[in-house]
């Protein structure tokens, strides 16, 4: 497999103000993301994860180090350059789901489509399809407050999917879910991995919903701490996640 995603020496510093001292929320963080895989990013609260997730998804700018998506540099992406490439090349997938409450679930799965764009009967083509993916082909007329949390992720998932994009970064997508929305989602986006082949990196501190992913990344004051890889079946998996961050708690009393 192809790397998807490069993240060399990755480095964010917040300069001190006004005497406070200065935070290193990521401390030259070297990883790279394989075309396909499905990655969890774990550790503390503070330990970095949203940070390093803004970062490779464009939202903030590193202090040093290098983030590489499907070739591109895009620390050296102009802005106008950037804004096309994180809608056209990235999805996201947000734990408060970030839907138009004026908008329709279909309109606002078409949404980055209309933006670029793209002919009416191709987005209707595009969109219709992945609707039918995640099982909400029967409510696309209603609106964001008519519908359940779970449905609501599920065209969040669908808006990530509709440009075909090069990876995408969900952040605590199972955060304002209930157990049982929390586990349709991870099932949809394990298909969207598997079926579609689509990479996915998401920030998680939830322990069921890391065991479905393919790799975990712990990290820990700002650098990776450990990393494990998915072998058998999702239980042991679990268990695994449990007990690293069981030491990883026990580290920091």
């Amino acid at each position: 497999m192809d790397d998807m995603i490069q993240i060399d020496n990755l480095t964010k510093v917040y300069r001190a103000f006004k005497g406070a001292k200065e935070v290193r929320a990521l401390d030259q963080i070297s990883f790279a993301a394989s075309r396909g895989e499905f990655i969890g990013i774990m550790g503390p609260s503070g330990s970095g994860k949203t940070t390093l997730l803004n970062i490779l998804s464009g939202v903030d700018t590193s202090t040093s180090g290098e983030v590489i998506i499907e070739g591109q540099s895009i620390a050296r992406l102009k802005k106008d350059k950037l804004a096309l490439f994180r809608r056209q090349r990235i999805g996201y997938i947000f734990q408060d789901f970030n839907l138009l409450d004026s908008l329709t679930l279909k309109e606002n799965i078409a949404l980055p489509l209309i933006l670029d764009h793209v002919a009416p009967q191709q987005i209707n083509s595009r969109v219709d399809e992945l609707m039918q993916f995640f099982g909400i082909a029967d409510i696309a007329g209603k609106y964001p407050y008519h519908v359940s949390g779970g449905q609501k992720q599920r065209t969040a998932a669908a808006r990530a999917l509709v440009t075909e994009p090069a990876v995408v970064f969900a952040d605590e997508p199972t955060g304002n879910l209930d157990s049982k929305s929390a586990s349709d989602i991870m099932d949809m986006l394990t298909e969207m991995n598997e079926r579609k082949n689509s990479t996915i990196l998401m920030v998680t501190h939830d322990a069921f919903a890391a065991s479905y992913c393919k790799r975990i990344i712990f990290i820990k004051d700002g650098q990776i701490s450990v990393q494990i890889q998915r072998a058998g079946d999702r239980k042991a998996f679990f268990d695994k996640i449990l007990e690293i961050l069981s030491v990883m708690r026990g580290d920091a009393q």
